[in-house]
């Protein structure tokens, strides 16, 4: 106990003693942890908006044949998952990321007229748009941004698209886009007779059976008619995509090389601390302290750096979130919640990052031989 508490207080004290390169090296990781949480949240909160595109809608699986992006399937196929038992109903889609403007572009879903996927919307003026006819629906957010009402003509890939009606969506990824009629998609895109996936809605499970062995049963036989094909259920589609992954790559890459930086920051107070300190080192050793104690005193010092880097760094990534989500731009996208499963990684990061950092400084220390470190200085 004895040994513990020295040692803890040996480390508390020397982060003490220059207390304004303490604080720089906090504010250095404290940067890195903050653009973890704010980033690492920002992507999280992206992926949910997916989510809650397909969980608005009720729709189970997504039958696809390619990747996210790249999928490609005939439109016929919608015939034939739709002739299956045990869907009730089944949507040829088409979306694409369009510019609508030379500063604008937006998600375009390509339905038809009578898409399940339509009942989730809120119409707040006008109408729906009619099979086979150049009509569009906009999202109210996108409407306000490119200042568009019903009545009016927008420009999509070089052909007059009229806006017929403006609604409100469950997720802020379809309040600001658009929706058009499925051939008009197929015709601007080069498409015809092709869709990107088929959203489908499973009827109810027969009593008894678990929702879980009902959607893989699905899943089978729909695979089964469709050849080279996967049914991918809804949520497993919103979360494995490629803008989710392009957003989560994105927070990752530039939360690391600032957490590098931090790393560096505290890389280089351990190694300053453990100059200054030799003589200090020396008489420790002198008085009995082995060589893992010195290690452990160190690398105590550099994981609490850590640690108080992150608490700052969280602090930071939450307040970040919370000027997102107050911004009209970035309002309906972005939580400013953030979970305890992403607080408790930035956490351990930090500390892991602090104890990496003081690794070398602390082998350094422990290498020291107590008669030439008491001569020093």
């Amino acid at each position: 106990m004895g040994n513990s508490l020295s040692l803890s207080g040996f480390a508390f004290k020397n982060l003490g003693r220059r207390r304004l390169r303490t604080l720089l090296t906090l504010g250095g990781i404290g940067m890195g942890v903050g653009a973890f949480v704010g980033l690492v949240g920002f992507s999280s909160a992206f992926a949910q908006q997916w989510r809650q595109i397909y969980s608005s809608s009720s729709t189970d699986l997504a039958v696809i044949r390619g990747s996210f992006l790249s999928s490609s399937l005939e439109e016929s196929a919608a015939a034939k998952v739709r002739s299956l038992p045990v869907v009730a109903q089944a949507s040829p889609t088409i979306f694409n990321l369009m510019d609508l403007t030379p500063d604008v572009n937006a998600l375009v879903y390509g339905w038809k007229a009578d898409a399940f996927e339509l009942d989730s919307l809120e119409i707040l003026a006008g109408r729906r748009f009619s099979d086979g006819k150049p009509e569009v629906m906009l999202g109210d957010v996108l409407a306000q941004d490119l200042k568009k009402r019903t009545g009016d003509t927008l420009n999509i890939q070089g052909a007059r698209f009229r806006v017929v009606g403006i609604y409100h969506g469950a997720s802020a990824l379809e309040a600001d886009a658009v929706v058009m009629p499925l051939s008009q998609l197929q015709q601007i895109s080069s498409m015809q007779g092709e869709v990107s996936t088929v959203d489908v809605r499973l009827r109810p499970a027969p009593r008894g059976e678990s929702e879980e062995r009902y959607l893989k049963q699905a899943q089978a036989e729909i695979e089964a008619a469709l050849p080279g094909a996967r049914a991918v259920p809804a949520a497993e589609r919103a979360s494995d995509n490629q803008f989710v992954k392009l957003a989560e790559a994105s927070a990752w890459g530039t939360s690391s090389l600032a957490l590098l930086i931090g790393i560096v920051g505290i890389a280089n107070t351990m190694v300053m601390a453990v100059y200054e300190r030799t003589r200090e080192i020396g008489t420790l050793r002198a008085l009995g302290w082995k060589r893992a104690q010195i290690l452990a005193l160190i690398e105590l010092e550099a994981a609490a750096l850590g640690l108080g880097g992150g608490i700052v760094g969280v602090a930071l990534g939450w307040g970040a979130l919370r000027m997102l989500a107050a911004l009209p731009k970035t309002a309906s996208l972005v939580s400013a919640a953030l979970g305890w499963g992403v607080v408790a990684e930035a956490l351990g990061i930090a500390v892991l990052a602090g104890l990496m950092a003081g690794a070398l400084p602390a082998w350094r220390a422990g290498r020291l031989s107590p008669v030439n470190a008491l001569r020093h200085g």
